[in-house]
């Protein structure tokens, strides 16, 4: 994803509209607002006819043309530069007759000059990149895209679509909405996927011809490049991605038929029809609350400062809790100390692989640090999962079976993590709840794209708790410092570590959970003790209710201190006072 561009837009009439915020957000910060030069950046608008063909030329930058909604005669073209500032020389636009010429000066990292380019509706367009990502969103008559390595990224209607997307020098790497051909390999080790979408009889003015051809590039068909998988491979299902099929999660199983559809629907056609609707239990905001006497409801509620960090010594007085709009009396609060369910997820593919001793033992020593009345399962993942240890309290067991963990491979920690919420925590619905992960946090071989995964994080319940741990326990002060790339996607394929702590950090953050960057070994048992704190850390808040039905109850839970936030958990079922 961009930087600071939202992932979403709100739904629209139009499906390539749910994808177009993507490249209004590159717009906008390509352009800097309407103005002419500026410091690094540049805006010119050209006057021209309202049916044009536009040819741009931006071998060493990125490239973003949006075709507008409305019929206008002008062509707008935004640049700016993560480097040096841009001359008006810089980039040279001509216009003749119906015709627009757009050459941009080939400059090196990290003076690159990248564009965004608007255009009326049902443009002419071709594009020619190396290593820049393009991105195609709107309504073209017809778009023509050749790049090197640079990733391609089409957002259209799909009323009438004609395509033909050529690989030059690689397989083919691609992610699509509508399901596509077969690949078909060509004399010269060229690949191909052609045919058309839509309406194949559709009236001239709705038809869009799409052109692309690349060397070792990816190319993304009406696909949210922020939910694109880190592996775009067709390849078999793994025992993670059969399980997420067989849940039913309609958002997880897209993901994967969108990977790979063949495959994906060859397995889905030998199950049975799901028995409920294919999602997760998704639970009302504040529908937590348990009877445990007449007139008395109880609610679990987790309480953390500023930093994430579980706040202990509160009292009735500290906390306000309104039920279906109206206050309610306090009437008891007390510490949590009812067990947790605990998934211990553990990396152990190829980036780890010299270090196995080391997770073996990192392991053991949690499974020390953690209550002896929380119930502990084993998971590790590398390509694939493997089951160590369902969920017992036996650590003797647990520390037993770590004996069989195998390492070595690629990283599909979000499979993993996928997996745990639909199948491993599938069963205990309405229980306390907790994953940690101990990882470096480098996702390279999943289905699941990372922000699919979120969505599952939110309606799951359950805390995460990310231990991100560089392979060498790099020191933060040699790390390389985040920035704008030519092509983000490809990116995520050459340099993974670069984005592994933000996903950490969020990961943590919408479940509940803390994120630990481990950068010394030492770190690594004081995050186990404050894991262990953090579970502890809850209140069980007991307050007088007069609803004779729970039916409908909608419970709201804050504290009476500054900066502090209260998110409720579901309540395990307890004795009555």
């Amino acid at each position: 994803m961009y930087p600071g561009c939202p992932a979403q837009l709100p739904a629209r009439a139009s499906r390539f509209r749910t994808h177009l915020l993507f490249a209004l957000c590159v717009s906008l910060f390509l352009l800097g607002g309407a103005t002419q030069t500026r410091a690094q950046g540049l805006y010119r608008e050209l006057k021209t006819p309202d049916k044009v063909s536009v040819s741009i030329k931006n071998r060493n930058g990125r490239v973003s043309v949006i075709a507008s909604d409305e019929p206008e005669q002008k062509v707008t073209i935004g640049a700016v530069s993560p480097g040096a500032t841009i001359a008006e020389t810089d980039i040279k636009a001509s216009v003749s007759g119906e015709h627009v010429e757009i050459d941009v000066r080939g400059r090196k990292e990290p003076d690159r000059i990248d564009i965004t380019v608007r255009v009326p509706p049902r443009a002419k367009i071709k594009v020619t990149s190396d290593a820049g990502a393009v991105d195609v969103v709107g309504n073209f008559a017809f778009a023509e895209v050749t790049t090197d390595t640079g990733t391609i990224h089409a957002d259209v209607p799909l009323d009438s679509v004609k395509f033909n997307f050529v690989w030059e020098a690689s397989r083919p790497r691609f992610l699509s909405d509508p399901e596509l051909p077969k690949v078909k390999e060509k004399a010269g080790g060229w690949f191909v996927i052609n045919g058309r979408v839509g309406d194949k009889k559709a009236k001239k003015e709705a038809r869009i011809e799409l052109e692309f051809a690349t060397q070792r590039g990816v190319v993304l068909f009406n696909v949210d490049p922020s939910r694109a998988p880190s592996d775009l491979r067709d390849r078999a299902l793994t025992e993670a991605a059969r399980a997420i099929v067989r849940s039913g999660n309609s958002g997880l199983m897209e993901a994967i038929r969108q990977v790979s559809p063949k495959l994906f629907g060859d397995y889905a056609r030998t199950l049975p029809p799901p028995q409920s609707a294919p999602v997760l239990a998704s639970r009302p905001p504040g529908e937590f609350a348990t009877a445990v006497a007449p007139q008395l409801m109880r609610v679990t509620a987790n309480v953390t400062d500023r930093t994430g960090r579980a706040v202990g010594g509160l009292k009735e007085s500290d906390f306000v809790v309104v039920e279906n709009g109206e206050e309610r009396r306090v009437t008891e609060v007390k510490p949590t100390t009812e067990p947790f369910n605990l998934v211990l997820l553990l990396d152990v593919s190829g980036s780890v692989e010299e270090h196995i001793d080391f997770i073996r033992k990192a392991a053991r020593n949690f499974l020390a640090t953690a209550s002896a009345q929380d119930r502990i399962a084993i998971i590790s993942f590398r390509d694939d999962i493997q089951v160590i240890s369902n969920f017992t309290t036996d650590r003797r067991a647990l520390s037993e079976r770590l004996d069989l963990i195998e390492a070595g491979g690629s990283t599909a920690l979000y499979d993993a993590l996928a997996y745990v919420l639909v199948d491993t925590l599938k069963p205990l619905r309405g229980e306390r709840t907790a994953v940690v992960i101990m990882s470096d946090g480098d996702d390279n071989r999943s289905f699941v794209p990372f922000e699919s995964l979120i969505d599952e994080v939110l309606e799951s319940g359950a805390l995460v708790y990310p231990l991100y741990i560089p392979s060498e326990l790099v020191p933060e002060a040699s790390r390389p410092a985040p920035q704008t790339t030519l092509d983000p996607l490809r990116t995520r394929y050459l340099t993974l570590t670069t984005r592994a702590e933000d996903e950490g950090k969020r990961l943590a953050s919408v479940s509940g959970g803390v994120y630990y960057p481990i950068k010394r070994i030492e770190d690594l048992q004081r995050a186990y003790d404050d894991v262990v704190a953090q579970l502890r850390n809850s209140y069980t808040i007991t307050y007088a209710s007069n609803l004779a039905e729970s039916r409908g109850r909608r419970v709201r839970v804050r504290a009476r201190r500054e900066d502090v936030s209260v998110r409720l958990s579901p309540t395990v079922n307890v004795a009555a006072p």
